[in-house]
């Protein structure tokens, strides 16, 4: 999607921050709870018991920690936006996050293992700390998604501070944000899908 026909070269592809944040969430959760639905099954060496009640504390840590991280970066990085120009090109929410999710495809996997690996240990703990994991970047997310809202402006990040393992968008590469109006793209505020207006 492109703002603007011309001096498109000069532009920047700019994906959405809450986008990319909300791009872990579905996986870790996902993964998590079939590695906590796995690793439930063998009693491991400190019991079921004791393992689930680790793992639902680990759920709550890491859900917090992983919500509440890093949010003064992104309010400093907020509140110095640049709007968009007219020749930037906004990158599809569903581009976005194939993108994180191809680049994060081994991590993803690795963390998958060891959870299941820890489960023999600790039944359920190592499922239950992704599940957390990937809820805490959905709180993130809408958290991101309450303060456009009350900014009524959408911010971005450049595609090209995202690559590699550089897949934070407020990473140490990130070095500003780009907004623009509260109607740009295809992703609402927060990244969820943008609901198609009702035909009336």
């Amino acid at each position: 999607m492109t703002r603007g026909g011309h001096g498109h070269a000069h532009g920047h592809g700019l994906a959405r921050v809450a986008v990319v944040v909300r791009a872990g969430a579905a996986p870790l959760w996902w993964l998590g709870v079939c590695a906590a639905g796995i690793g439930v099954l063998p009693p491991g060496l400190t019991g079921r018991r004791i393992g689930v009640l680790a793992g639902a504390a680990l759920f709550v840590l890491a859900t917090a920690a992983v919500a509440y991280g890093g949010r003064k970066r992104y309010i400093t990085l907020a509140a110095s936006a640049s709007r968009a120009a007219k020749h930037d090109v906004l990158q599809d929410r569903a581009v976005t996050v194939r993108n994180w999710r191809r680049h994060h495809r081994w991590w993803l996997l690795l963390a998958f293992l060891t959870a299941l690996a820890t489960a023999f240990a600790l039944p359920a703990t190592g499922g239950l700390f992704l599940a957390g994991c990937g809820a805490g970047l959905w709180l993130k997310a809408a958290w991101l998604g309450r303060r456009e809202l009350s900014d009524e402006a959408l911010l971005w990040v450049r595609v090209d501070w995202l690559r590699g393992d550089a897949g934070s968008p407020a990473g140490k590469q990130v070095k500003a944000y780009r907004s623009t109006g509260i109607a740009a793209g295809d992703a609402a505020p927060g990244g969820a899908r943008r609901k198609s207006p009702a035909l009336v």
